[in-house]
């Protein structure tokens, strides 16, 4: 899985933002520099963001961009999402039939959509705890968070012995 890079530099100039504090300002120079980006991109960037309503764009001589909330309130989720929508949408996945058919074939019985819902969740849920306050900090403390927020690793069934006894039979067949 990859993030575009307009998840990537939007995700790193609302952290530059965040270093400043709630009532900072970064002008799209300033985070263009930091980021070593070109003005014009960290503006489509911003404007996204501003429309997101995660920034507030701030008029004046020593205007900019701000966080509209303070970082502790603002989930690296809810980045990513204004910023290119959902990771999965159930609803934009089953409408993605071959033209020929006008709808998805296994619309009524689809394994692979029930596994692109749980790595959502799964993926969402991890990103809804992390804050933009959390990654402020030095990459050795993300790392201690990232080792703490991970409670639950996925294990496939076949790996766990768990398999059902109509498998096994069905093995012992074969």
């Amino acid at each position: 899985m990859r993030f575009s890079s307009t998840e990537e530099y939007g995700l790193r100039c609302m952290l530059q933002m965040a270093k400043k504090g709630p009532t900072g300002t970064r002008t799209i120079v300033e985070l263009a520099h930091k980021e070593a980006l070109t003005s014009s991109y960290v503006a489509k960037i911003m404007s996204v963001l501003r429309k997101g309503n995660l920034v507030k764009s701030i008029r004046g001589q020593s205007g900019g961009y701000q966080l509209a909330r303070p970082a502790e309130e603002i989930n690296v989720n809810e980045v990513l999402e204004a910023l290119s929508g959902k990771f999965f949408s159930r609803e934009e996945y089953c409408s993605s039939a071959a033209p020929e058919h006008g709808a998805c074939l296994h619309s009524m019985d689809c394994t692979i959509r029930s596994l692109w819902t749980g790595l959502n969740a799964a993926i969402t849920g991890y990103l809804r705890k992390c804050r933009l306050s959390d990654l402020v900090g030095a990459e050795k403390d993300m790392d201690k968070w990232v080792g703490q927020s991970s409670e639950k690793t996925f294990v496939p069934m076949a790996q766990t012995g768990l398999e059902t006894k109509k498998t096994k039979e069905e093995t012992r067949v074969s």
